[in-house]
């Protein structure tokens, strides 16, 4: 039976309609081809920058400051101190649009996640706010409330 398939005639067939589709093929990419671009001068350019020079420098008094700032008390909420998500039962703090318990939750903090202060306080729907930005993302950030937020000393 496969000696009838496989005849002398049927293999000499496939063999040319074969090479005629292959022919065929690269006909088609050959006319079908994009045209080559005209080889472009390539110009260097070199900026010669120069070198560093001696500068006088004039001195001047030096600004002397007449307010003291007022230090913070061991773990106090400020702007500009890191706090550390914690107290919420593992179940993360929501930070929000803006103060408030209506407003949009933008993401979630989880607890002992490090947090830097931006801006608060602020009072709102009876909690007090702190916007809270991560040292590492800025994208991530959101105002949350006190309840859940103590200082970290050492970030």
């Amino acid at each position: 039976m496969v000696r009838s398939i496989f005849s002398l005639r049927v293999v000499l067939a496939g063999f040319i309609l074969a090479t005629a589709l292959f022919a065929g093929t690269l006909a088609i990419l050959w006319i079908t081809r994009p045209e080559a671009a005209p080889p472009q001068s390539v110009t260097a350019i070199l900026n010669i920058t120069p070198g560093p020079t001696a500068t006088q420098v004039t001195p001047t008094a030096a600004a002397t400051s007449t307010a003291t700032p007022t230090p913070l008390a061991a773990g106090e909420l400020a702007i500009g101190v890191y706090t550390q998500v914690s107290g919420t039962g593992g179940e993360g703090l929501r930070l929000r649009a803006a103060a408030g318990l209506n407003e949009k939750i933008l993401l979630l903090g989880s607890e002992g996640e490090i947090y830097l202060i931006k801006d608060g306080p602020r009072n709102a729907d009876g909690y007090t706010w702190w916007l809270l930005v991560d040292p590492d993302d800025a994208a991530r950030q959101g105002w949350a409330v006190t309840d859940y937020l103590s200082v970290v000393v050492n970030p």
